[in-house]
């Protein structure tokens, strides 16, 4: 078995009932593509240091600082280090599969974070795989907890290739009720001519799925000003292109269906120190719903 180089986030026992075997847990994902900014000194461009302080006694030192929850304003119920590590629960180690479920029952707000999970070890290969092509027969999704990062969470597991995808999914808790935020929209039925032509401009505008699709054109207009900037250009905003106001719903809809595919909103170029930036500030949008593999 190749070792890999990546470091599992969670290491233990994945078990359905009474057939266990190690296994490691790994991020699906990863953030060391985005930009990231430090904070400087104008004056010097040193590194800020944030320095820890009471706001009675000044600067601290850092094991000068405990943990305390907020049970009212101002007043605080201090908890050490070792009170939390005592708060052990039994699937601090293992991954326990409780029930299978059909995957659409599993309400889209409550699929959090991917991850990998992967035998750990040569000698976990056969129970790992033995519990890997039941799931695939069943054709369901295990649900199971784990304690991570000091917080148990419930896992949805699921035969993919050779291994399996894991996702966290998210507690009662952490889902507001859609109905909070949704009470105050009127409830009105649409002309069916208008939702017919949408339907349209929908059926012009349908694709396979494909990621290379959806670059972050803001992270790669970030990286392109950074570039400029090295070079000692300067930078200036580009001309937002001015766009034909339509009060007209159903004129917008019949426009809308003229365009083959669905026309993108261009942008002009950036312009740094008299020559074209490379650097184009992208225009503002909406991320597309994630759908799952």
């Amino acid at each position: 078995m190749t070792t890999m180089a990546t470091r599992p986030t969670w290491q233990g026992y994945l078990r359905l009932s009474l057939v266990s075997c190690p296994v490691a847990l790994y991020t699906a994902t990863s953030r060391s593509g985005e930009v990231h900014f430090n904070m400087l000194s104008k004056k010097t461009h040193n590194r800020i240091r944030m320095i820890p302080t009471d706001p009675e006694e000044g600067p601290i030192d850092r094991a000068d600082i405990v943990k305390g929850y907020e049970i009212e304003k101002g007043r605080y119920v201090v908890i050490t280090d070792d009170e939390i590590k005592n708060v052990r629960l039994e699937t601090t180690r293992t991954l326990d599969i409780e029930r299978f479920v059909d995957e659409a029952d599993i309400d889209r707000l409550y699929w959090n974070d991917p991850y990998f999970l992967t035998p750990d070890g040569d000698m976990a290969v056969e129970a790992f795989t033995v519990i890997r092509e039941a799931m695939k027969k069943a054709g369901k999704v295990a649900l199971g907890r784990l304690v991570m990062h000091q917080r148990e969470r419930l896992m949805a597991l699921e035969a993919r290739d050779k291994g399996i995808l894991a996702y966290t999914i998210r507690n009662k808790r952490e889902v507001r009720d859609a109905e909070e935020i949704f009470a105050h929209i009127k409830a009105m039925k649409p002309p069916a001519a208008m939702v017919d032509i949408a339907a349209k401009i929908i059926e012009q505008q349908e694709g396979a799925f494909d990621t290379s699709q959806f670059t972050d054109r803001y992270e790669d207009a970030l990286r392109a000003l950074i570039k400029e900037k090295e070079k000692g250009h300067t930078i200036t905003a580009p001309e937002e292109p001015k766009e034909a106001e339509v009060i007209d719903l159903m004129e917008a809809l019949k426009r809308s269906l003229g365009q083959s595919g669905g026309e993108r909103r261009k942008t002009a170029p950036a312009r740094a120190g008299g020559k074209k930036a490379a650097a184009k500030a992208p225009p503002a949008k909406t991320p597309p719903a994630r759908k799952r593999a």
